[in-house]
């Protein structure tokens, strides 16, 4: 007979239900109420009952049936495979997958495309839809998760079966329809190809994605990263000002028109459109609560406010530093206008802004956070640094000291000889990094990306 395959324990946290029942990390979880456990979503939706059954395997190979009552409390277990499923990969290949345009020879979790619709809702990944099943909606339905983030791209179904290469990309825009009968919230996104989805396709599928209000709470528009590695990949353009202009121009004109029938701005144009085309970024209210902020929409509005708020609380003084700040070229612009106000207050403060080239994707890409270790290093090698070198949080891996192309923080800092401070991506983390003051806590806190699953669609902190 085949031995079940069950979910291994790694920890069971101190106190908690699962200690209690003298569970040990290496114990393996077979079933709950009789039920297998597929991923995560089915284990916390059988322990949120009353009462439960749980088979599970020790190391020794005994099974012990455990019945437990606990009023929908968490039992304290993490398991070694966080999903306890395997990730689902991209079945695409879209015409802007940045994955596509990355250089040989980097860490194997780079080329990974992930698809996961569960992902969506535990990491906040934008999914195409194109791997779900009618079962997955079910789920999805049943276990009522929210919200979904949906990569649409366009709802031209011929144009998107072209823009992701799938046959199948036209027809899965009809899962949609589906979540929004049953009422679970959703927000969208736009990557936007210069010549295939943008214009009259745009408007149309601005019109056709406000049908999904209020359930679809927001959508937004990225224009797609260019790298230097796209031999053989489809033509597509970078846009020029005019043209992030018109686009600022047609949503702005949806964002009127919807706010006064929903009281939603609903489509938002990403902050690198804003900065492409020399624009003021949108006031505060326009962002409908930053509900886009992990996309690159409204960071640069609302890091402005908090860099504002935080200088507000202190008192100016005369101290003396000299230190220097890297960041990409395109919102290098804002850093110096933050800095010039926390001169006005704190003049003895001598801070050098140096925007880094990105020579190891290409020119055209300008964000911090795909800025590598070796372009660092080559670009601010014999430049004066002072006393300390910051550098925004997203340009490492998520929870790690490493760049994108696994040059690490303390080579920069041997190679550059100057200590390397990395700062957190709200306005007050920044002000106090250049101040060399302890952080106050806030709720205006974001976590870095997670650069394994890195897509340009996703958007970069400055």
């Amino acid at each position: 007979m085949k031995k079940q395959k069950g979910h291994v324990i790694s920890q069971v946290a101190p106190g908690s239900i699962g200690e209690e029942l003298e569970l040990e990390p290496g114990d393996e979880l077979l079933t709950i109420n009789g039920q297998e456990i597929e991923d995560i979503f089915d284990y916390e939706y059988y322990i949120d009952s009353e009462a439960l059954t749980m088979v599970v395997r020790k190391a020794d190979g005994e099974e012990w049936e455990l019945e437990i009552e606990n009023g929908g409390e968490d039992l304290g277990l993490t398991f070694e495979n966080g999903l306890m499923s395997d990730y689902r990969s991209c079945c695409n290949k879209c015409i802007f997958c940045f994955i596509d345009q990355m250089p040989p020879g980097m860490r194997e979790t780079l080329y990974f495309k992930d698809d996961d619709s569960r992902l969506s809702f535990l990491q906040g990944n934008y999914i195409t839809l194109t791997n779900m099943k009618d079962r997955d909606i079910e789920r999805i339905i049943k276990f009522h998760l929210a919200p979904i983030n949906i990569s649409v791209q366009t709802t031209n179904p011929e144009l998107r079966c072209k823009m992701l290469n799938n046959r199948f990309a036209g027809e899965a825009l009809k899962k949609i329809d589906r979540l929004y009968a049953a009422g679970i919230p959703m927000n969208g996104q736009i990557v936007l190809c210069k010549g295939v989805n943008d214009g009259a396709e745009l408007e149309r599928t601005i019109k056709d994605l406000s049908r999904y209000l209020p359930h679809m709470a927001s959508v937004s528009v990225v224009p797609v990263g260019l790298s230097r590695y796209r031999e053989g990949l489809y033509p597509l353009e970078p846009f020029t000002s005019k043209e992030a202009g018109e686009v600022i121009d047609l949503v702005e004109r949806w964002q009127r028109k919807l706010y006064a029938e929903y009281g939603l701005h609903f489509i938002h144009a990403s902050d690198e459109l804003y900065m492409l085309a020399g624009r003021e970024m949108p006031e505060a209210e326009r962002y409908d609560g930053y509900i886009q902020l992990e996309n690159g929409v409204g960071m640069i509005r609302l890091m402005t406010e908090e860099v504002e708020e935080a200088l507000a609380k202190l008192e100016g003084d005369a101290e003396k530093e000299e230190l220097s700040i890297a960041t990409g070229v395109l919102p290098a612009g804002y850093l110096k206008q933050y800095l010039t106000c926390i001169r006005d207050k704190f003049p003895g403060r001598n801070v050098h802004l140096y925007p880094i080239i990105n020579h190891f994707f290409g020119e055209t890409i300008t964000v911090a956070g795909l800025v590598t270790g070796q372009d660092l290093i080559a670009q601010l090698k014999g430049k004066e640094l002072g006393n300390r070198l910051l550098l925004p949080e997203c340009m490492f891996r998520s929870g790690e000291e490493v760049f994108l192309d696994d040059v690490t923080r303390q080579e920069v800092q041997n190679a550059l000889q100057v200590p390397v401070d990395i700062v957190k991506s709200s306005g007050q983390d920044f002000v106090y990094a250049v101040l060399g003051m302890e952080r106050q806590n806030t709720e205006a806190d974001y976590e870095g990306y997670e650069l394994e699953e890195l897509y340009y669609d996703k958007g970069e902190m400055i």
